[in-house]
């Protein structure tokens, strides 16, 4: 696997790039958010990249950091969500606030990105909050911006909690929406979301 590169840009056309490597042009396609952050041509740069092989393509996708390629490699593993609206998404918002709307269950903001739609907005809250949270813990996001979001929130934790207990993400949301907010931990939050559960 092709996971960084270290070269010169030869061409910039959005959303790709070639990058020279040794004599060797990578095609790469990348967000606009790492677009605007690219030196100009002729210039050095180092890209983390993520190769995808499928039946009758291969593409290389690049990003400045490792961070929004972590959260690029998250997003392709939700339901319905490929490379190109993966893309999209990180073209649209940066990674804190894409982040904060997960945490938030902003689902109008999410669905201000080209694409996405309400029950597709509904479906990266759903399944982003678990992965998100693990990620961060995993310190696959450098900005102490984005673990402050994510480690801060008991309701984010006792979900993740749920899940892993075996309730599907869906039951586990809906039981801790019911959980008042004035819960301040997670083993609170946890055993109200159980107690509705239950009834």
């Amino acid at each position: 696997m092709i996971g960084r590169l270290v070269g010169y840009i030869v061409e910039k056309i959005p959303p790709e790039l070639m990058l020279d490597v040794n004599g060797v042009g990578y095609e790469l396609t990348a967000s606009m958010t790492t677009f605007y952050e690219l030196p100009a041509i002729g210039e050095k740069v180092t890209l983390y990249t993520h190769f995808q092989v499928k039946e009758d393509s291969q593409s290389l996708y690049a990003f400045k950091s490792k961070g929004e390629r972590a959260l690029f490699r998250i997003l392709i593993k939700v339901n319905g969500i490929g490379p190109k609206m993966a893309l999209s998404v990180l073209s649209s918002m940066s990674s804190d606030e894409l982040i904060a709307n997960v945490q938030e269950s902003d689902v109008t903001a999410l669905t201000r990105i080209p694409g996405v739609g309400k029950k597709t907005a509904e479906r990266l809250i759903i399944e982003l909050r678990d992965k998100l949270g693990q990620a961060a813990k995993n310190d696959l996001f450098s900005t102490p911006e984005v673990l402050r979001q994510v480690q801060a929130d008991p309701r984010q934790e006792a979900e993740a909690a749920l899940i892993s207990l075996g309730y599907k993400p869906q039951e586990a949301a809906k039981a801790i929406a019911k959980v008042p907010v004035s819960s301040d931990s997670s083993e609170q939050v946890i055993k109200a979301a159980l107690r509705n559960m239950l009834k």
